[in-house]
């Protein structure tokens, strides 16, 4: 079976360093199946790019082989480290891009060290090309993950907003701000789901209600529903929610149950 190897980074395509990547994987590894997640995170925006790879990456087959690169302490003491997890490899610099699988039972990690991994002279401002592709590359060649270094118990996680329970609901924030506009929050599909059929969700000073899809709502409207990341979304039909609601990441969100529209109803007198 032919080794897949996905990038994920926030190079963009104008230079040259996705390229350079690729080139430094198939000189060692010829064949690889490369695979282009995204290289339009944001810059330096490390949550941006782990929650890409939480979207993405379980739709992969069992063994691929994960190289994600957005690192603003390239060159640094931080470290590299291949990392384990759900039946994936994943290789990134340790900076909490790899939070979501950090997250699981039995995650194993190791650092980048062993010198013979890596090219030959190695940049510091360039890690992506000359040691993040080369350990994928070895690793698709049947290197076992041991040999590149030492464990490591302690790898760095994101410390981004989850759920909690509030009266009546959940309260949670808004994750990502995707190129539609729409709201992806820290509230899991789940979450919402054990509330029952009837909810509102709260955001920005405006109570919205939760649709199947987007074209439930009227062009122009704003509503929220379970979006294909499991997570709960604010969008706007064929509009921008973070611009109608002036809202980004860190904006708080509230679900709440719905209570009966005839409840509290004076009853009619015969």
């Amino acid at each position: 079976m032919v080794a897949v190897i996905t990038l994920t980074t926030d190079f963009g395509l104008r230079d040259t360093y996705v390229a350079e990547m690729k080139a430094a994987i198939l000189s060692i590894t010829p064949g690889v199946c490369l695979v282009d997640l995204t290289h339009e995170v944001l810059p330096h925006d490390i949550t941006e790019g782990a929650l890409a790879l939480e979207a993405a990456a379980p739709f992969f087959p069992q063994g691929t082989i994960h190289v994600a690169v957005v690192d603003p302490e390239v060159g640094t003491a931080r470290r590299g480290i291949a990392l384990a997890s759900g039946g994936h490899v994943f290789i990134a610099p340790d900076n909490g891009l790899l939070t979501p699988f950090l997250a699981r039972d039995g995650w194993r990690a190791w650092e980048l060290r062993a010198a013979e991994y890596r090219l030959p002279e190695v940049s510091r401002t360039f890690h992506g090309r000359d040691i993040f592709a080369p350990a994928a590359a070895h690793v698709a060649r049947g290197v076992e993950l041991h040999r590149l270094g030492p464990a490591v118990r302690d790898p760095v996680r994101l410390a981004w907003p989850g759920t909690h329970h509030v009266r009546g609901g959940l309260a949670g924030a808004v994750l990502h701000v995707d190129r539609f506009g729409n709201l992806v929050t820290s509230i899991d599909a789940d979450a919402v789901e054990s509330l029952g059929p009837r909810v509102t969700i709260r955001i920005a000073g405006r109570s919205l209600p939760l649709v199947g899809t987007y074209a439930d709502l009227p062009p122009g409207r704003a509503g929220a529903l379970l979006g294909s990341r499991n997570r709960l979304e604010v969008a706007v039909r064929e509009g921008s929610a973070a611009a109608q609601l002036r809202a980004r990441r860190g904006t708080p969100v509230v679900v709440s149950r719905t209570t009966s529209s005839t409840k509290g109803r004076a009853r009619k007198k015969s």
